[in-house]
C-alpha cells in the first residue's frame, strides 16, 4: 500500500503582476524522500519552492490559485498560521545565510522565539542534536559562542541547515543550496541531503542534473512555467517521456 503524499498540489497557478509564472502545476511529494525540482532558469522551480510555505506571501505583486496540501491540510485556507506553517516547512537558501549573532544563537533562536525551550539544558540538547544532524557538531563544538558569520561558507550552509532542524520540521525546501559552494563543500551537502531524508521530507532545487541524479528519488523537470513530467528520478533520466525533458538532460535546452 502506498503512503499518501505529504504535499499534495493541484492546479498551481501563480503570477507576477500580468506576468504568469507557473501553470496549472499538480505535482504530489512523497514524504521522507528527496524530490529534485530541474529545468532552464526562471522556469519557475524557485515559484513553485517558495509557495509551499507561502513565502509567496512576501511578494507584493505575487497571486497564487490552486491547492497546496500539506498532510490533507490546505496551506493557504485562512486560518493556518504562516509563522507555525514555515516552522513546520523549513527552508534553506542558496547563499548561506546566518544570523549575525553566535553558532549557539542561530541554533536556538527559532526554537526560543516559537516558545519551545523550557530551559537551559534543554536549549543545550536542541542546539548540540540539530548541530549533529546537520553534521556539524564535531567542527564547531568548541566554537559554540564564537559568530556564525565567522564559519566557512560550506560550514555557514550547515549552520542554516541545523537552524531549520532546531524546529522539527517534516518538511526542508532547499533552493540550489550548493550552488555557492566549492565542490569539496558541495559533496558534504549532498552526503547531508541523503542522511536527513530518513526524518524528513526534502524537496531541492537544483541546476544540477548531475545532483538531481545523485540525491533525490524523485524528480520534476520544470520548462517556462509548465510541469512537463514528474517520476521516479532514474527512470526519468533514462527514459524521458517529453521530448522537452530529453532535450534539456540532452543538454540542447537549459
Amino acid at each position: 500500500m502506498h503512503e499518501a503524499p505529504i504535499i499534495s498540489v493541484r492546479g498551481l497557478n501563480v503570477f507576477y503582476s500580468d506576468q504568469q509564472a507557473l501553470r496549472d502545476i499538480s505535482l504530489d511529494v512523497p514524504s521522507r524522500q528527496v524530490t529534485a525540482l530541474i529545468g532552464p532558469s526562471g522556469c519557475g522551480k524557485s515559484t513553485f519552492l517558495r509557495c509551499i510555505n507561502r513565502m509567496s506571501d512576501l511578494v507584493d505583486s505575487c497571486r497564487v490559485h490552486g491547492e497546496i496540501r500539506l498532510r490533507g491540510k490546505d496551506i493557504r485556507e485562512r486560518d493556518v498560521d504562516v509563522v507555525a506553517l514555515r516552522a513546520h516547512v523549513g527552508m534553506v537558501f542558496q547563499k548561506p545565510n546566518p544570523f549575525p549573532k553566535s553558532v549557539f544563537e542561530n541554533v536556538i533562536y527559532g526554537p526560543r522565539i516559537h516558545g519551545m525551550v523550557a530551559s537551559r539544558a534543554e536549549a543545550q540538547e536542541i542546539v548540540e542534536t540539530s548541530l549533529r544532524r546537520a553534521g556539524l557538531w564535531d567542527e564547531v563544538a568548541h566554537r559554540l559562542h564564537a559568530p556564525g558569520t565567522g564559519l566557512s561558507g560550506g560550514q555557514q550552509q550547515r549552520l542554516c541547515i541545523a537552524r531549520a532542524i532546531a524546529m522539527q520540521p517534516e518538511v526542508i525546501l532547499m533552493d540550489e543550496p550548493a550552488s555557492a559552494l566549492d565542490p569539496i563543500a558541495t559533496a558534504v551537502i549532498e552526503e547531508l541531503i541523503d542522511q536527513l531524508r530518513e526524518k524528513y521530507t526534502i524537496i531541492i532545487v537544483t541546476h544540477s542534473m548531475q545532483q538531481a541524479a545523485r540525491v533525490s528519488q524523485q524528480t520534476a523537470f520544470f520548462h517556462m512555467g509548465d510541469l512537463v513530467e514528474a517520476g521516479p528520478t532514474a527512470e526519468l533520466f533514462a527514459n524521458p517521456r517529453d521530448e522537452r525533458t530529453r532535450n534539456y538532460i540532452a543538454g540542447r535546452i537549459g
